[in-house]
């Protein structure tokens, strides 16, 4: 442990009033053998260090790395598309290239352009969500209808996910930006309670779930609409009609990623800088390739594995010393995450049996990074405490 005796006297004596005759926060975190601690000064400096070499499940908090890499492919103005077209039998085309941020209100502006630029009477929809492989599947991520758990898709809407009540008249968008539509009535048929969320199921929902949103925004702009949704490949003589930039860019979808830790928004970025570097379709083994090449050249680390972008699996593996490096590189970017704590803008991470903490001190001397993985259960409360020790400390070392 590399840390000044005086230092870590310190430490040791802060307040403990809060655990009666229990040991301090870092007393007893020194006596967990699977927990990893690293916190620099501002100058970067260690100031503490726990097993900082061990390798460990970063769990959420790897959605920095994510958008680390995202910052450095795309740059922070950066927004995702999606394109239309027009066959010669009036069916609008859409083909989707895993825009994460695709929201109600967003395809209501995606419509009314639609209308503006003269689209009066479509005969059908085709979705084409072919820049997505049909066979991702991500290691830790269930069925459920958490959230966290929605699938990925290369066109979705709301994060893939529905939002119903049930009242006296029956089920109901339970958002009034959300149309309520068959896909929608149909998954929220037995729904107990009133109000739930539910995850749509796989990609071929997903992508009717937004057609159906769509057809709902242009019908109530004026567009008629007669005919089914199908999906399948862009026909060859279908033409180019609009291409919509999003109008939230890069700097919205990683700030609401970081801070809600929504793990459909990481790992479609994940996969989407695979496929923007390695080509279509995007697969789990590309974005694998492209984060570890990007790693490899940056940081020259040695022993970590990356699985996937949200933080899900197990298999991910980082030490506190590499997380420490990764940070540096994101301090301009630290106020991209969320502050449970004033003072500290910082990411948790949660799996059963896995409690991790990560991010930035803002001391009197400047932003202190930290790094905190403890690979067994403790309070859910425990990383919040070790937090503010350090924060104590920093603040009391820059005086």
């Amino acid at each position: 442990m590399v840390l000044r005796t005086g230092f870590l006297l310190y430490l040791l004596s802060l307040s403990v009033m809060c655990y009666g005759h229990d040991a301090t926060p870092f007393a007893r975190l020194k006596q967990l053998q699977q927990a990893s601690l690293l916190a620099q000064d501002s100058h970067g400096k260690t100031v503490f260090s726990i097993a900082a070499n061990q390798m460990r499940t970063p769990a959420s908090t790897l959605k920095i790395l994510t958008a680390w890499l995202a910052i450095s492919h795309w740059g922070l103005e950066h927004t995702f598309y999606t394109d239309f077209y027009i066959d010669d039998k009036q069916v609008l085309w859409i083909k989707g290239y895993g825009d994460p941020f695709l929201i109600s209100e967003e395809i209501d502006v995606i419509a009314l352009t639609l209308r503006n630029k003269g689209l009066k009477k479509i005969k059908g929809l085709g979705i084409d969500g072919r820049f997505f492989s049909d066979k991702i599947q991500i290691d830790g991520q269930s069925n459920s209808n958490n959230p966290y758990d929605a699938p990925l898709a290369a066109l979705s809407a709301n994060f893939n996910t529905l939002y119903l009540k049930r009242t006296s008249s029956g089920i109901e968008s339970a958002e009034p930006q959300t149309p309520l539509t068959p896909i929608a009535k149909q998954l929220g048929a037995n729904i107990q309670g009133q109000k739930i969320r539910i995850n749509i199921k796989n990609e071929e929902l997903s992508g009717r779930y937004f057609g159906e949103i769509l057809i709902k925004k242009l019908r109530s702009h004026g567009v008629g609409f007669h005919g089914r949704i199908t999906s399948g490949g862009l026909p060859v003589h279908a033409q180019f009609f609009y291409r919509h930039y999003n109008s939230h860019n890069l700097t919205a979808v990683l700030k609401a990623m970081l801070q809600y830790s929504t793990n459909f928004v990481a790992n479609q970025l994940f996969l989407m800088l695979g496929a923007d570097y390695y080509g279509e379709p995007a697969t789990l083994e590309k974005a694998q390739r492209y984060a570890n090449k990007q790693i490899t050249q940056q940081f020259h680390w040695k022993g970590f594995y990356i699985y996937e972008g949200a933080g899900l699996s197990r298999k991910n593996q980082i030490s506190a010393t590499q997380f420490i490096e990764l940070l540096h590189k994101f301090l301009p970017y630290r106020k991209l995450l969320a502050t449970q704590i004033d003072g500290i803008y910082a990411k948790t991470g949660t799996l059963r049996g896995v409690s991790s903490y990560a991010g930035f001190i803002d001391s009197t001397d400047g932003p202190a990074p930290f790094a905190l993985f403890i690979d067994t259960m403790v309070a859910s409360h425990f990383r919040l405490d070790i937090a503010r020790r350090l924060q104590e400390a920093i603040n009391k070392k820059g005086h």
